[in-house]
């Protein structure tokens, strides 16, 4: 099972990512960018999420995404780490949530990040 220090593994692996503790809780930012955290009692993540695709996420996978009230006007998904498939999976979902808080020099640097690999 995933845990927060698969999390923070990953997480810190990203270019220019650093750690800080804000409210109370770990927090991932690229280039000073927010792009995940580890809430609560670290068995979930937060990351970003455009709304549109956070509904779509939640409808369809109600056990694994859910939308936490206070998170509920922004671009933020809740993912339970326990219902992950893998750490790919993590990996996925970190890359992508990084590579909407990163800066446009760091998307050039790394165009592939996270993205699926064609077979």
């Amino acid at each position: 099972m995933l845990d927060a220090e698969d999390v923070r593994r990953i997480a810190l692996s990203m270019p220019d990512t650093t750690e800080k503790i804000a409210w109370s809780m770990p927090t991932f930012r690229v280039a000073g960018k927010m792009f995940a955290t580890l809430p609560e009692d670290e068995t979930s993540i937060a990351v970003r999420c455009p709304k549109v695709e956070r509904d779509e996420l939640v409808l369809a996978e109600p056990d694994k995404f859910w939308i936490a009230d206070h998170e509920a006007s922004f671009a933020w998904v809740r993912v339970r780490l326990a219902v992950l498939e893998d750490e790919n999976e993590l990996r996925v979902i970190l890359a992508d949530s990084w590579r909407q808080a990163a800066p446009p020099r760091l998307l050039e640097a790394h165009p592939g990040l996270g993205l699926p690999v064609a077979d």
